[in-house]
């Protein structure tokens, strides 16, 4: 199989949504409901917004599921990204119902919060393509709180492969915060609605 061939669970579900099989749509759900809803309440700070684009999110894939190609990238990328463009299209539609004209302040506030937002998205997307021991490395010092001797010890191996992992786990980290050109966006995330 090609090194940028996707796995065979994104074949397979493309096939099975294409097919109409709501049985699809569910296990979809199951396994990609919690990001959608993390990533959306991440960007819109708001619970009902968040439930509304899973919604929506979810209703597309099911209403357009040859919109996904698994030859540009994973399912989870391109779920992720539907979830970011309807994320930032509620953003800037709930700035822009306001009214008046919008001010210099509302438009610089309402830049940050897309470009954090941006930033978050680019970070989960980095963490989720990263090769699996560095993101266990990250995963055991950052969210379990290990520092790099239990780290080394829990992954079996030595300290100072522990802290090379950690680095180049963080340096690829590192570049989630960095304003991309549209020429880089990650495979996958081309245009949708």
């Amino acid at each position: 199989m090609a090194k940028d061939a996707p796995p065979r669970w994104d074949r397979r579900m493309q096939q099975r949504l294409a097919r109409g099989e709501a049985a699809a749509l569910g296990e979809l759900y199951d396994r990609f409901a919690a990001l959608v809803h993390s990533q959306a309440h991440r960007m819109l700070d708001d619970e009902d917004a968040a439930d509304q684009v899973t919604r929506e999110v979810f209703g597309y894939i099911w209403e357009n599921p040859g919109a996904y190609d698994p030859k540009h990238g994973s399912m989870r990328s391109w779920v992720a990204r539907l979830t970011h463009r309807r994320s930032v299209r509620r953003l800037r539609g709930a700035h822009g119902e306001d009214e008046g004209p919008r001010t210099d302040a509302r438009a610089r506030e309402l830049e940050h919060r897309v470009l954090k937002a941006t930033t978050a998205a680019r970070a989960d997307y980095i963490v989720a393509s990263m090769p699996a021991p560095l993101r266990a490395a990250l995963e055991l010092a950052y969210v379990q709180r290990r520092d790099y001797r239990q780290t080394a010890a829990d992954l079996g191996v030595t300290a100072d492969e522990a802290r090379r992992r950690l680095r180049l786990g963080l340096q690829l980290l590192s570049t989630a915060n960095t304003r991309p050109s549209a020429d880089s966006a990650p495979p996958g995330y081309g245009p949708t609605p």
